[in-house]
C-alpha cells in the first residue's frame, strides 16, 4: 500500500510540478502527517524532492529531474493521452481510475506538453451531433460482469416491447457517441443498446467465455450486415450536378460506396445514378431530401410512393 502511495506522489509531482501536502493527503486519501512521512522516505531514497514555504508553499522535484517509473516514452505517453476519453471512462465507473492513469502519463510527457499545452490543442467530443445524453446507471454494472463473465438476467425495452432476456455478456462497443452490448443469447450472438435496458441483476454464477469469438471481428461483420439490412433494395434516379454534390452530405457512407454513377449527362447536366434504399415508403422520404436535384426514374413501386407523398404534400402546401 505505501509503495503505491509513494509512486503516486512521485508521478504526481513529476506531472504537476508543485503540490501541496494538503492536496497531495486528499488524493492518496491520507492525513497530512503521513505525506510529511513519505516525502522524508523518498528524500532518504535520493530522490531530489524539496520543500517550498510561503502560503503557496509545497512540495517540488529539483528542475530536470525525471525518472521514468510508468515505463513510457514520451511519444507514448502523448499517444496515449490523445486517447484517453474521460467521459467515456466515467460511464464505466472508471472515472478515478481513468484520471490516477492519466497522471502517470503526463508525467513522462515532456515539459513542453506537461504545461498543458497539449490539452488545450486537442479536445475529446465524442458523442455524435444533436444526440441527448443517454442514461448509463447500469454500464459499470455491464462492464464489470463482461470482465468476470457473470450472466445478466434484464428487462430490455425494444422499439416493439419490453422483453426480459437471460443473456451472457461477451463485451461493450462505443459506437457514435452511444453504448452497446454484445451478448450470447442461447445459440445467437445479439446486439443490445445499454440505455434501453430497465431493470438489470448480475447473476453470481459465471459461464465460459467462447475461445473462437472475437468482439472486434464480429462487430465489423455485424455493421456490415446492419447497413445491408437497412436499405435492402436498389433505384435509379436523375440528380442534378448539385445532387451529385449533396450526394455526400444526404447518404450514408455505405450507401455511396455502391452507389453507380453514369459518365454520361444530359442536356441539363443531370446524370443516372443507381444507390441502394430502404423500403419504399423510407426510400421516398430520403429522395426528398434532396428536393428539386434529383428524379426517380425507377423502380415503379418508388415512382409511384413519391408522387402519393408529392400529391400530400400539395393538398397540404396549395390547398389541392
Amino acid at each position: 500500500m505505501r509503495a503505491s502511495r509513494l509512486l503516486a506522489i512521485l508521478t504526481t509531482l513529476q506531472a504537476r510540478g508543485h503540490v501541496t501536502a494538503q492536496a497531495l493527503a486528499a488524493e492518496c486519501e491520507v492525513s497530512v502527517r503521513t505525506i510529511y512521512r513519505d516525502v522524508d522516505a523518498l528524500s532518504a531514497a535520493g530522490i531530489p524532492i524539496y520543500s517550498v514555504q510561503g502560503s503557496s508553499g509545497g512540495y517540488r522535484l529539483l528542475d530536470g529531474y525525471r525518472v521514468r517509473l510508468n515505463g513510457f516514452s514520451s511519444t507514448e505517453a502523448e499517444a496515449l493521452f490523445l486517447a484517453g476519453l474521460t467521459r467515456q471512462a466515467a460511464d464505466l465507473g472508471l472515472a478515478s481510475v481513468a484520471a490516477s492513469a492519466r497522471t502517470k502519463f503526463v508525467a513522462a510527457l515532456p515539459e513542453a506538453l506537461r504545461s498543458g499545452s497539449l490539452r488545450t490543442r486537442f479536445h475529446f467530443d465524442a458523442p455524435a451531433w444533436f444526440a441527448e445524453p443517454e442514461v448509463l446507471e447500469h454500464l459499470p454494472s455491464i462492464a464489470d460482469a463482461v470482465w468476470n463473465q457473470h450472466p445478466i438476467n434484464m428487462q430490455y425495452e425494444s422499439r416493439q416491447r419490453a422483453q426480459q432476456r437471460l443473456v451472457e455478456p461477451l463485451g461493450i462497443v462505443l459506437k457514435g457517441g452511444v453504448w452497446y452490448l454484445v451478448a450470447q443469447v442461447a445459440s445467437d450472438v445479439r446486439t443490445f443498446r445499454v440505455s434501453r435496458i430497465e431493470k438489470l441483476t448480475v447473476l453470481e454464477t459465471r459461464f465460459d467465455y467462447p475461445k473462437t469469438f472475437d468482439l472486434e471481428s464480429h462487430w465489423a461483420e455485424s455493421t456490415r450486415r446492419y447497413e445491408k439490412d437497412l436499405h435492402p433494395n436498389r433505384a435509379k434516379i436523375r440528380l442534378s450536378p448539385l445532387g451529385i454534390e449533396l450526394m455526400a452530405e444526404l447518404l450514408p457512407p455505405y450507401v455511396r460506396k455502391g452507389a453507380m454513377i453514369s459518365e454520361e449527362t444530359d442536356a441539363r447536366g443531370w446524370r443516372e445514378v443507381t444507390i441502394s434504399v430502404a423500403a419504399m415508403p423510407k426510400a421516398a422520404l430520403e429522395m426528398l431530401r434532396f428536393g428539386k436535384e434529383a428524379e426517380v426514374i425507377g423502380p415503379p413501386e418508388l415512382r409511384e410512393e413519391m408522387s402519393k407523398v408529392l400529391q400530400l404534400l400539395a393538398q397540404t402546401y396549395l390547398g389541392r
